[in-house]
């Protein structure tokens, strides 16, 4: 199966975002599978279509000719008897591996302009009569549809960007590899959103056991039974994201001057440490190392009876790096800190990552980045969001 090809043919993408259940086989027969009928019992059958696909450039053109192959018993009306208007001929034969069983006849005048117009058109004629039994019968099943290796990071087609027309914009984050360094509550928020994403390699950072306290401030919702695993964070979470996703690296251990060499040849890293004096000397290597990197921080503190404080997010890139020192603290944080209290404040942390990965984003052209801030702050008590470091 080629999603390439769809990917490439505005009319089988058409199909396949519509819910259409669309392949593609190494011979270039177009197959789409769970067309409900009704067969001459009156009973609700599932049947598959074959098409012959005519291409130009590896993109499909008009298609040569309007017959159409299909895999399962003849369709008939919901009373048992055929549909006339579609038959053509019944003989048993292998099409690149798929047993086809009868061909159908329907050509409109002038023929059928594209893939979407055949495919759509036999579908509606052939599942008319099941969808008047049972409503909620479709052609437009929404199959998952897997991807293998070759074609995608993704386990399954990422189809949300494909709907949306966005498919140009997402390449752009196709990077080679990126690190997360501290898997906390900002840093779990930071690998749920760049996971979706289609770089190539997630590094993930971090020694400490995912516990009961850390459900409270992480994606999702973990099962006690899961807890008590005590399985590091990020193995956790490797073993939740890679559901979804090739490419994710588990690293059960901290960065320190023993192995700060890993991130030498990352493309871009996230720092999501609070302990200043590890943090300075990450920076300092990823500033030698000519390395982009964003670092998040929360200072959270009491109010009266409320709770308050900034969210940072601090861009360094080796034409902005001079504000880094005045933005990042680098002191040993306040164990009777209330953030250090583990106050459950996962909404911060989920706004502080996403805060983060949209700078991200906006530094390698996914979204347009007028201001080219490389600080910027959230103050809750006011709601006020800044722009600093204009570079």
């Amino acid at each position: 199966m080629s999603q390439e090809l769809v990917n490439r043919s505005p009319d089988l993408k058409r199909l396949r975002d519509e819910g259409y259940s669309v392949e593609v086989t190494k011979t270039a027969y177009l197959v789409v599978r769970n067309i409900p009928y009704v067969n001459a019992n009156r009973e609700i059958k599932f049947g598959t279509l074959v098409s012959e696909l005519t291409l130009a450039n590896d993109i499909t053109t008009t298609p040569s000719n309007h017959v159409i192959k299909f895999s399962g018993e003849h369709p008939c009306h919901k009373d048992g008897t055929r549909i006339s208007q579609i038959v053509h001929q019944s003989a048993t034969e292998t099409l690149d591996g798929l047993e086809v069983h009868h061909s159908f006849s329907n050509k409109p005048a002038g023929g059928y302009k594209d893939y979407y117009e055949k495919i759509s058109t036999y579908a509606a004629v052939i599942s008319s009569p099941a969808h008047s039994i049972d409503p909620s019968l479709t052609a437009k099943t929404f199959t998952v549809i897997e991807t293998s290796q070759e074609e995608s990071v993704f386990k399954y087609l990422d189809t949300a960007s494909s709907r949306a027309g966005i498919d140009g914009v997402m390449k752009k984050l196709e990077i080679g590899k990126i690190a997360i360094v501290g898997l906390g509550g900002t840093g779990s928020y930071v690998l749920d959103l760049v996971a979706k994403t289609p770089t190539k390699e997630i590094h993930l950072f971090d020694e400490d056991k995912f516990l009961q306290h850390n459900a409270f401030r992480s994606p999702g919702a973990a099962s006690g039974e899961e807890l008590q695993r005590q399985l590091p964070k990020v193995q956790y979470l490797a073993e939740i994201y890679s559901k979804m996703r090739r490419g994710i690296f588990a690293n059960p251990s901290h960065i320190d001057s023993s192995n700060i060499d890993q991130l030498r040849e990352m493309d871009f890293v996230f720092l999501c440490v609070d302990k200043g004096g590890i943090k300075k000397l990450i920076i300092e290597k990823l500033e030698e190392w000519n390395i982009k990197f964003i670092d998040v921080g929360m200072g959270i503190e009491k109010y009266e009876t409320s709770l308050t404080g900034v969210l940072r997010v601090t861009t360094s890139t080796p034409d902005c790096r001079k504000h880094v020192g005045q933005r990042i603290s680098f002191a040993e944080d306040d164990p009777d800190g209330e953030y250090n209290r583990n106050i459950q404040i996962a909404d911060l942390n989920a706004l502080n990552a996403a805060l983060a990965v949209i700078k991200w984003k906006k530094l390698f052209g996914f979204y347009a980045d007028l201001e080219r801030e490389h600080n910027s702050t959230y103050s809750i008590n006011c709601n006020l969001l800044t722009s600093e470091e204009i570079c």
